[in-house]
C-alpha cells in the first residue's frame, strides 16, 4: 500500500498512512491527509502526471465542514482495498472548493449536466487531459468500487467513445459558461424588470416563504431583491412574502436560537430541521439582509437576528487578525451540539420549564431520532407574551437566563471543528454586513468590525498590486479570483459610502484598474472566473446562487462609480453587461437576483445625495437609516473636484443636494428636508 516518502518531515508515526496532502494548510485537505488513497492536491505536476502515464484522474471535491464529505472519507477512502484500486488505476486529486471555486465550478457544472443536480462530496472521474467522463456525488463504498472498475473499463476497452463522450460533454460545460452578448444599445423598460418579478413570484412558497421547494436554503440575494422591488414599486405583495420568509427563518430551526448563526440549510420546507453546519458567507448576507428590511419593518425581531448573528461570528468566527474564518462543521456527530433530551432541558432549565417547552415547540410531534429535540419557536415574543399574559421585560430576563444556561451547557460538548482560512471574498461580505447594520442601528462596534476587518485584508492579502484568494497561518495559496476584486471592491464603497474618507474611494478605483487588465474577455463585456488558464477552458460565470455573481457585483460597482465620478465608460460597460443577461433572467429570475437589483437601478429613476460639508458622515447616518435602492448616498467634509462636490464646499457649513440626471434641487441642511425633496422629485 502506498505511503508518500515526500513527507518524511510531517509524517506522524501513529498513522499508517500518509500522502502528500500533509503538506496543505487547508482542514478539508487534512481530513484526508493520512488515507491510504495516494492523494494530491490539485496542481499542475499531477494533471501533467496523469497525462504521462495516461491515467484517468479522480477529483474529489469537498469542504471541512460537509457532512457528507466526512462520511465518505471515513466509509469510502480510508478503506485498503478500495485505495489499492484507486491507486493502482488513477492519479487522485483532493480539491478544497472553498480554495478552488474555479475547479468546483468546471466539475459542478458537468455534474449538472450529466445528473440534473449536484452538491458536495462532488467525485469526478476525468480523461488524463481532465474532460469529465463520470460525475457524483456521495457514494458508498460498495458504490464507489462499482464506478471506478466500470468507468476504467470502459476507458481501456473503448477509449475513441469514451473521449468522444467527454468532448461532448466538455461543449456543455463551455456553453454552460458563456453568454450571448447581446449587441443591440437599447435601453431597459420597465416591462423587462415587471416580466422578471412575475416569473419569481410564479415559484413562491406562500404559507413559509421562500419557493415550493421540499428543501430550502436561504438565498439572500433572492431577498433582497424582493426588498428592492418591493420598495421601489411600492409592492405589497413582494414586502409580504419577503416578511413571510424572514419571519419563518428567524423564527425556525434554521436559525440558532441560543448562540447565533444561520445553518447552512433546511431539509424541510418549514425552515425547521437543517444541515447543521454554519457558514460565513450566508450569514454575513443575512446579516445585510435583515439589517435593510429592518429600516422598512421596523420589526424588533430583525434587530434580534443581527445582534445574534453578528455575535456568532464574532465569538466563533473571529480570528485574531480581525477577519473571519470560513465556516464551523456539524459537529462529529450530526447536529448533536445543537439537540437536546428533554431530561437535558428540564436540568438546565430551571424555571418556568413548562413555558420553555411552549416557547420553543417541545412536544412529541416535533422529537427527533434519539429521543432529542431542536429548538424552534412557533411565534413571535410579542404575540407569545401576549398568549401567556407575561411582561415583555420579565420574559426578557427569563428568556436570557435560558439561553445562559444552554448557551453554558453547550460548550462542555464537543465543539464542532472551525475551518480557520481566511478566504477574502467572504470576509468582504462581512465587511458589507457590518455596515448595513450600522446604517440601520447606529452601532458603533459594527462599523469598527468592518474597518478592521478590511484593514487586516489590505493588510494581509493585498500586495504587489493584487490580492490572494484565502490564506492562513503557514498557507501557500496564491489564487485568486474575480470575486475577491469584486466583493473587496463593494465594500471598499460602502466604506465610502458611510465614512466619506477617499482613500476608500481610490481604492475601489484601484481595484476597477486590476479588474479590467486582468479579467477582462476580449469576445464580451464580462470578466473571467480567474486569471489562470490551467483549467480547461475559462470560466465566465454569471449565474448566481446563495452569493451573487463576481460579474454582477462588478456591474455594479461600475455602476455606482460611474454615477460618483461621471464615468461614462463604467457606465457603458455596466449597461452592456446587464443587457447581456436580462433574456436569461427572463427565464431563471432567481439565478440573476443580484442583476436585477441592478436592473432596478436602471429602469426606474436613480438619484444621487451628496452631502457636502462639517457633518456630512453625521447626516448621511440619518439619510440611511431609509432604504432607498436607487438612491446613490455620498458626502466629504472638504473640497473636491468630483463632479458631485465641485463648487459646493462652504466652511462651517454642510448642505444636501438631492439630484437626477445632473439636476439637482435647491440644496437643503437637514435629512429630512432631502428626503421630502427626493420623495417629490
Amino acid at each position: 500500500m502506498f505511503i508518500s516518502c515526500d513527507n518524511s518531515d510531517k509524517k506522524d508515526n501513529k498513522y499508517e498512512f500518509t500522502n502528500d496532502l500533509v503538506n496543505e494548510t487547508s482542514p478539508y485537505l487534512l481530513q484526508h491527509a493520512h488515507n491510504p488513497v495516494d492523494w494530491k492536491p490539485w496542481s499542475q505536476n499531477a494533471l501533467n502526471t496523469a497525462k504521462q502515464n495516461n491515467k484517468l484522474i479522480v477529483i474529489s471535491i469537498g469542504y471541512s465542514s460537509c457532512h457528507w464529505c466526512h462520511v465518505m472519507e471515513e466509509e469510502t477512502f480510508s478503506d485498503n482495498s478500495i485505495a489499492k484500486l484507486m491507486n493502482e488505476n488513477f492519479i487522485n486529486i483532493k480539491v478544497d472548493r472553498e480554495e478552488r471555486p474555479d475547479v468546483d465550478n468546471i466539475y459542478m457544472t458537468a455534474v449538472q449536466l450529466m445528473n440534473g443536480s449536484g452538491g458536495w462530496p462532488l467525485n469526478v472521474i476525468a480523461l488524463p487531459d481532465g474532460k469529465p467522463l463520470y460525475g457524483g456525488t456521495y457514494h458508498s463504498k460498495e458504490d464507489w468500487e462499482k464506478v471506478l472498475l466500470q468507468v476504467n473499463d470502459f476507458y481501456k476497452n473503448k477509449p475513441e467513445q469514451a473521449q468522444d463522450y467527454a468532448e461532448n460533454l466538455e461543449a456543455g460545460i463551455q456553453k454552460v459558461n458563456q453568454i450571448q452578448n447581446e449587441s443591440s444599445n437599447k435601453d431597459f423598460i420597465e416591462e423587462d424588470i415587471l416580466e422578471i418579478f412575475a416569473n419569481s413570484k410564479s415559484k413562491w412558497d406562500t404559507i413559509w416563504g421562500g419557493n415550493s421547494t421540499t428543501q430550502k436554503f436561504m438565498m439572500p440575494i433572492n431577498l433582497d431583491f424582493l426588498l428592492d422591488y418591493g420598495t421601489v414599486n411600492k409592492d405589497s405583495s413582494a414586502l409580504n412574502q419577503l416578511k413571510l420568509t424572514l419571519d419563518y427563518m428567524a423564527l425556525k430551526g434554521v436559525n440558532d436560537h441560543i448562540d447565533g448563526g444561520f445553518f447552512r440549510y433546511s431539509t424541510d420546507k418549514k425552515w425547521e430541521i437543517p444541515h447543521f453546519e454554519k457558514m460565513l458567507y450566508d450569514n454575513a448576507q443575512l446579516i445585510s439582509t435583515y439589517s435593510k428590511a429592518y429600516k422598512v419593518f421596523k420589526n424588533p425581531l430583525y434587530k434580534e437576528v443581527v445582534t445574534k448573528t453578528f455575535g456568532f461570528l464574532d465569538r466563533a468566527l473571529n480570528s485574531e487578525s480581525n477577519t473571519y474564518f470560513a465556516s464551523i462543521d456539524s459537529g462529529l456527530e450530526e447536529g448533536a451540539y445543537y439537540l437536546w433530551t428533554e431530561e437535558e432541558l428540564s436540568r438546565l432549565v430551571v424555571n418556568d420549564f413548562d413555558l420553555f417547552k411552549s416557547y420553543f415547540s417541545i412536544d412529541k410531534s416535533n422529537i427527533l431520532a434519539g429521543q432529542k429535540y431542536h429548538l424552534i419557536k412557533s411565534n413571535n415574543d410579542k404575540s407569545f407574551t401576549k398568549k401567556h399574559g407575561l411582561e415583555d421585560s420579565a420574559f426578557l430576563k427569563l428568556k436570557s437566563e435560558w439561553y445562559k444556561s444552554l448557551s453554558e451547557a453547550r460548550y462542555n460538548k464537543q465543539l464542532p471543528q472551525v475551518d480557520d482560512k481566511i478566504i477574502v471574498s467572504w470576509n468582504a461580505l462581512a465587511i458589507i454586513g457590518f455596515l448595513d447594520a450600522y446604517s440601520a442601528f447606529d452601532e458603533e462596534e459594527y462599523l469598527q468590525s468592518a474597518i478592521s476587518t478590511f484593514k487586516s485584508l489590505k493588510s494581509k492579502a493585498f500586495n504587489n498590486n493584487g490580492l490572494i484568494h484565502s490564506y492562513k497561518a503557514n498557507s501557500k495559496k496564491s489564487e485568486v479570483f474575480l470575486e475577491d476584486y469584486a466583493f473587496l471592491q463593494k465594500a471598499a464603497l460602502k466604506l465610502y459610502f458611510i465614512t466619506t474618507e477617499d482613500h476608500y474611494l481610490q481604492f475601489a478605483e484601484e481595484l476597477s484598474d486590476i479588474i479590467f487588465s486582468e479579467y477582462s474577455d476580449s469576445e464580451g463585456p464580462m470578466f473571467t472566473f480567474s486569471k489562470s488558464r490551467e483549467l480547461i477552458f475559462k470560466i465566465i460565470k454569471t449565474d448566481e446562487g446563495v452569493m451573487p455573481s463576481a460579474n454582477s457585483v462588478v456591474a455594479e460597482n461600475l455602476f455606482l462609480l460611474g454615477h460618483i465620478k461621471y464615468n461614462n465608460e463604467y457606465l457603458n460597460r455596466s449597461k452592456r453587461m446587464l443587457q447581456s443577461i436580462v433574456s436569461y433572467s427572463k427565464e431563471k429570475p432567481d439565478s440573476f437576483s443580484n442583476w436585477n437589483s441592478l436592473l432596478i437601478k436602471t429602469v426606474y429613476p436613480f438619484y444621487e445625495i451628496a452631502v457636502v460639508g462639517e457633518n456630512a458622515e453625521e447626516q448621511l447616518l440619518k439619510l440611511n437609516k431609509y432604504h432607498y435602492p436607487n438612491t446613490l448616498m455620498v458626502g466629504t467634509t472638504k473640497q473636491s473636484l468630483i463632479p458631485l462636490y465641485k463648487n459646493r464646499f462652504v466652511e462651517d457649513e454642510t448642505y444636501i443636494y438631492v439630484c437626477k440626471d445632473k439636476t439637482c434641487k435647491l440644496p437643503v441642511k437637514t435629512s429630512d428636508a432631502a428626503i421630502n425633496q427626493l420623495n417629490s422629485f
